[in-house]
């Protein structure tokens, strides 16, 4: 799995570093930046020999990156980190934030709740469009939302 961490205060690394993106650093503060990033970052990079990504798992990938990001800076706190990784089955994104919170209704991957609690879709949208979704508090504060979105 390639990993490219955006940092602890959302920026890329810088060219040269071992293991790490090739690029000037990018400032992900918003789910805009992120959206933007992660699909640059696909086009660059992903390969298999099913081809590119089909537009409509793209669609899917910035949804949950987006939704993500903004549930990051609404609910908790603001975003601490946003890494993303490419395996062979997709892309895996890790988002913290500085809340311990978890997010209310963790339905399990590709669960939809039956009826709207009046909170928003962008936590079911997640577990629906992410083939595994994994919450982790860390032990100085804040938590860890590790997603899978497929790609193939």
């Amino acid at each position: 799995m390639e990993r490219h961490p955006i940092g602890n205060h959302g920026t890329a690394p810088s060219e040269g570093a071992p293991g790490r993106a090739a690029r000037p650093p990018v400032a992900i503060t918003t789910a805009a930046a992120a959206r933007r990033y992660v699909r640059s970052f696909v086009g660059e990079r992903w390969r298999s020999s099913a081809g590119p990504p089909t537009e409509e798992s793209m669609i899917d990938l910035i949804l949950v990156v987006s939704e993500l990001v903004t549930n990051a800076v609404r609910h908790g706190g603001g975003l601490a980190g946003f890494d993303v990784a490419l395996t062979s089955d997709g892309v895996r994104l890790d988002v913290r934030d500085h809340s311990t919170a978890l997010p209310v209704g963790m339905h399990g991957p590709g669960v939809l709740p039956r009826a709207h609690e009046g909170r928003g879709y962008g936590w079911p949208l997640i577990n629906k469009l992410s083939r595994e979704v994994d919450v982790h508090r860390a032990a100085s504060g804040g938590k860890t939302i590790s997603v899978l979105v497929p790609l193939t």
